[in-house]
């Protein structure tokens, strides 16, 4: 599967939650809410979750391998700064 397109949804400046992504995979499925969160040390994706009955958040979608984990947050990661740089430069808050 090929990363056909990414929108970034909504920018955040401030707090850990920085960015909601939607990613397309080869121009026929999306995946929506898609979160860029700032963790104590980097950038990271988090896949999209919901909450089970127990309290515990479970991703709803996610990739298997590690390979595929780390090719699809680059992406993402790549594509979100991006969207900060443009922002940055037109003058509006990151």
């Amino acid at each position: 599967m090929t990363i056909t397109n990414i929108k970034i949804r909504k920018l955040m400046p401030e707090g850990r939650l920085r960015g909601v992504i939607s990613v397309t995979f080869d121009d026929v499925f999306a995946v929506h809410d898609i979160k860029v969160v700032q963790g104590d040390e980097r950038l990271f994706v988090a896949m999209p979750s919901r909450k089970d009955d127990s309290g515990v958040f479970r991703d709803i979608v996610h990739p298997i391998t590690p390979e595929a984990r780390k090719s699809i947050e680059n992406e993402i990661l790549t594509a979100y700064r991006e969207a900060v740089e443009t922002q940055e430069a037109n003058g509006l808050p990151s």
